[in-house]
């Protein structure tokens, strides 16, 4: 991901800290307390990783099987394949039937392209049929799917973006990712997009990038958590900042948060294991948890559903 990248020799400099909670977020765990304990997944976004063959993946892995490798290591996916191409039922269930040795696993699809950049949310009905057409494919293995608008996608366009969300199917949870700066930079249009999700029973995307702290909101609509973090190829900032996360993330347990689902992205994908590995074994002392994490060929750690 080229989203939010910045010169390392910034990182020094950049404050990684995390917003304090905002109102909304405070009020949205307050109602959801006492709703159980938080479930918890973390993931990356591709499958399809090369650099990852002799770390994860047996040498000579075949990219025919990069998914069954990646579902021993994953109980979860950022599914940015939806995003390019449109996929029928038949391409799905095969997806489904290769995760079926990890009971956990979910896919998080992303909604395709052609509605979200290319006809912008209008006139979307036929495409938007056959996305969820495609990805109910997946079952009991679809977990929550996201819409990611673009750079330059403005406040200007609210009316056409919560008509969309409005008519969009009440099963399957959905979150939505903004972009444009004006979103986060004028207190009433803020509050007005984060309001209408809330109402809409819709969560919002916090993507954690190094150069658009912007992005990292904070507000939670709805009491479950969608975390995009892209990391600096395990730069030492790269640890503090998932330190800080599971600090809040613990906190947001506590005061009622329902899930989390954290996807792990770096500027090079070669160095997401290492770091989403961090992640789930930060979270499992933190909560008390026993997530899996990656095994790594060179080094077995960490509880793995395969040994």
């Amino acid at each position: 991901m080229e989203f939010g990248r910045i010169a390392p020799e910034q990182l020094p400099f950049t404050d990684f800290s995390l917003p304090p909670d905002p109102a909304i977020t405070t009020a949205t765990l307050a109602a959801a307390k006492g709703s159980g304990t938080v479930q918890v997944h973390v993931g990356c976004a591709k499958w399809g990783r090369k650099e990852w063959v002799g770390k994860i993946y047996p040498p000579k892995t075949k990219d025919a099987n990069f998914l069954d490798e990646y579902v021993k290591h994953f109980d979860c996916i950022e599914l940015n394949a939806t995003f390019y191409q449109v996929y029928g039922p038949e391409t799905i269930a095969k997806w489904k039937e290769k995760a079926t040795v990890n009971p956990n696993f979910k896919f998080c699809p992303k909604f395709s392209q052609s509605i979200s950049h290319i006809r912008r949310l209008k006139n979307a009905d036929d495409i938007t049929t056959q996305f969820y057409e495609g990805i109910m494919a997946f079952g009991e293995k679809l977990g929550p799917i996201f819409l990611q608008l673009g750079d330059n996608y403005t406040p200007k366009s609210f009316p056409e973006l919560k008509a969309y969300l409005e008519h969009l199917p009440k099963d399957v949870p959905v979150f939505v990712e903004v972009r444009h700066k004006e979103w986060y930079a004028v207190t009433e249009t803020r509050e007005l997009l984060f309001n209408t999700l809330k109402e809409l029973g819709i969560g919002a995307v916090i993507t954690d990038a190094s150069g658009r702290r912007d992005c990292v909101h904070m507000e939670l609509p709805i009491p479950h958590a969608f975390i995009r973090f892209v990391g600096n190829s395990l730069d030492p900032t790269d640890y503090k900042r998932v330190d800080e996360w599971v600090t809040r993330i613990k906190s947001w347990a506590d005061q009622g948060l329902q899930s989390v689902w954290f996807f792990m992205h770096q500027h090079d994908e070669r160095y997401s294991p290492e770091l989403a590995d961090y992640v789930s074994d930060e979270l499992n002392k933190a909560l008390g948890l026993n997530l899996l994490r990656p095994t790594f060929i060179d080094r077995d750690k960490g509880p793995t559903l395969f040994d």
